[in-house]
């Protein structure tokens, strides 16, 4: 079973704010970012499952950066694969 991806992933460590009713406002690590959306690292924290809507929004940049709707699609060993919502 190869690897599915249709965006190449480029790794980031950043922090990432998720907004969710069952996180509140929880901050995370980012390990990698694609044109398809991102892996947020969430060890043994609580996290909304898959097929949630999340809100989410980069820190630490040296502007503020846009709050954005994503998906909650893939859950990993120790994080969960968000996706960009597109634009309509």
């Amino acid at each position: 079973m190869g690897d599915k991806r249709v965006h190449a992933r480029t790794l980031l460590n950043a922090k990432i704010k998720v907004t969710h009713e069952i996180v509140g406002d929880g901050i995370f690590y980012v390990r990698d970012i694609s044109d398809g959306g991102v892996y947020v690292i969430v060890g043994e924290s609580v996290f909304p499952p898959l097929g949630s809507v999340v809100t989410v929004q980069m820190l630490g940049l040296p502007f503020e950066a846009p709050i954005l709707d994503m998906v909650v699609v893939r859950k990993g060993e120790d994080g969960f694969g968000l996706m960009f919502v597109p634009d309509e």
